[in-house]
């Protein structure tokens, strides 16, 4: 009787055992044949785990890359957003000093109305008193 020879590195016996002439398998080579494909078994999963990690990376740097590229968004919409500020600040203060000068060359033209009205009022002819 022959023993089974070692499992080469891809999980398969290098000769079947010769247990009886008919050529029938052994308990021992089942055995070691279950052996050899939970082997396998485990390494396939280990592969398809590592798989999958990678193709995880990939999502989590597609994300990143998307996070970037939001986020330069992002900042660019802050500085425009600045940029609009001071330039309606300085509006508000160009058109509250437009404002306030119309508002002092009115007071201006109505004090000068006022002005002629009583220099017309005293220049009117007025008769003269009786004593």
């Amino acid at each position: 009787m022959s023993v089974p020879g070692p499992p080469s590195p891809d999980g398969v016996l290098t000769r079947p055992p010769n247990s009886l002439e008919a050529g029938e398998p052994t308990p021992a080579f089942f055995k070691i044949f279950n052996y050899n494909q939970v082997v396998l078994l485990d390494t396939l999963e280990q592969e398809i785990s590592k798989f999958k990690e990678c193709h995880s990376m990939l999502d989590i740097n597609a994300l990143f890359t998307e996070a970037k590229h939001y986020h330069a968004k992002l900042v660019n919409i802050r500085k425009e957003m600045l940029m609009l500020h001071e330039k309606t600040s300085k509006l508000k203060k160009r058109a509250l000093k437009l404002q306030q000068k119309r508002q002092k060359e009115e007071l201006e033209r109505e004090q000068q109305r006022e002005k002629e009205f009583e220099r017309e009022k005293q220049l009117t002819a007025r008769p003269a008193k009786r004593t």
